[in-house]
């Protein structure tokens, strides 16, 4: 069977490390939005690639695999992949675990000093933590978790909703039984996990 997970939610969720160990898994190539949406440029994630260029990279990339994982979000700007996914994965952590990860990130990412007021970096990543910080309570004009489940309503393939903090392994063994798991419309709860189709 072709296997092709989209995996997103909020920034710092794990949606990028989840999606490497998956692909490793299942021996499969791994793709990240980030990478499509931004261009490469001397101080990262500054420069937005235009939305049809981006789709177009996308779709050339994963249309001539049949199997791969994709990390990211791009509810705003990528339905025309919609029909590629075989399995879509929400994952949702608390807010202050995933902000200690976006921070840690941050400061491997750029250094304490470039962060720190007066650094470099230092403008950019207070407005990124500010973005990263408004997840739960956003509308539809950001990336939000009230633009996430409108979108994933939308879906006609599988959702699997992972809502709580838990293993790697735990989660990739989640998602394999969701893949593998047959026809019709149907929901189901797995220690505090959701699956809809």
């Amino acid at each position: 069977m072709d296997r092709r997970v989209h995996i997103l939610g909020a920034a710092g969720s794990g949606t990028t490390t989840l999606g490497q160990a998956l692909a490793e898994r299942l021996a499969v190539p791994h793709f990240d939005t980030d990478d499509y949406f931004w261009i490469k440029t001397p101080v990262p994630y500054t420069q937005r690639r235009p939305e049809a260029e981006r789709v177009a990279m996308m779709q050339a990339d994963l249309t001539r695999r049949p199997a791969w994982v994709l990390s990211g979000s791009l509810c705003d700007w990528g339905d025309p992949l919609i029909p590629l996914f075989t399995l879509v994965v929400f994952l949702w952590i608390p807010t202050d675990l995933r902000l200690r990860r976006l921070e840690e990130r941050e400061i491997t990412r750029y250094g304490a000093a470039a962060l720190a007021p007066g650094g470099w970096f230092h403008p950019n990543h207070v407005e990124f933590m500010t973005y990263a910080a408004s997840y739960d309570d956003g509308g539809l004009e950001v990336r939000s978790r009230k633009l996430h489940d409108e979108w994933l309503a939308r879906l006609p393939c599988p959702v699997l909703r992972i809502e709580h903090p838990s293993t790697i392994e735990d989660q990739i063994n989640e998602m394999e039984r969701a893949l593998d798991a047959t026809g019709g419309k149907h929901e189901r709860t797995t220690q505090g996990n959701r699956m809809a189709a």
